[in-house]
């Protein structure tokens, strides 16, 4: 399961790739434009990003430099009408990885996703970023902004999961399986209490806050107060 960025203004097509990439089970984001993308580029982490090149305000090939600015290691795949042999190398010059011509065949845009996604995970990226806060992999450092966040190793590991399950709802079971590799007792509260510490080291003195409590489920994690 991946967590992917379309950018595309034809809302039939983009209502189109959210639903059969759901039915796929990967979780999906449209945009509608060069200044949304690149916005929800910035403040989300994604795995794989899926681009028209002829959008409303400027270029996908574009945009795709720009994002390869900021992060040279995602996939990049180029959804397009334009299908010349100029257009597909002036696409693969601006960074895309890979480039399919429209009309599609969904299970082969499936296919190249798989690829593509198997292919970034056999060269791990060495950073994490969402919204203003940095995860170095190899230092295991984190920053908001150019402010150093300290933090031990089990709230390292609690922001690591948080970070890349943004932007859907964690109950306290998932979290006590997935990071502590255990199953989690109702009747104590060490996750909350991880939690909190977790809070007052990256959002109580920060205006924009990233961990949500929603009550009753869990926590969300999330540059936008979700309720």
């Amino acid at each position: 399961m991946a967590k992917i960025l379309v950018i595309e203004d034809e809302n039939r097509v983009a209502e189109l790739l959210k639903r059969g990439l759901e039915e796929s089970e990967h979780t999906v984001r449209i945009a509608d434009n060069v200044s949304n993308g690149l916005s929800m580029f910035l403040l989300e982490v994604f795995d794989i990003v899926i681009s028209d090149v002829m959008l409303p305000d400027g270029s996908g090939f574009e945009l795709c430099r720009k994002i390869r600015e900021k992060d040279e290691t995602i996939p990049i795949l180029m959804l397009t009408a334009l299908g010349t042999t100029d257009d597909k190398l002036e696409g693969f010059d601006s960074g895309a990885d890979d480039y399919m011509v429209k009309p599609f065949d969904f299970r082969e845009l499936d296919a190249r996703i798989h690829i593509l996604l198997k292919r970034r995970k056999t060269s791990s990226a060495d950073k994490i970023e969402y919204a203003d806060l940095r995860i170095d992999l190899r230092t295991k450092s984190v920053f908001r902004g150019d402010a150093p966040i300290p933090l031990t190793p089990k709230e390292y590991n609690l922001l690591l999961f948080f970070v890349r399950n943004s932007e859907r709802v964690l109950s306290r079971t998932e979290i006590a399986e997935k990071v502590w590799d255990t199953h989690f007792d109702t009747g104590t509260n060490f996750i909350d209490v991880y939690i909190n510490y977790l809070r007052k080291k990256i959002d109580k003195n920060f205006d924009v806050k990233l961990i949500h409590t929603k009550p009753g489920m869990g926590f969300i994690f999330s540059h936008e107060n979700p309720y």
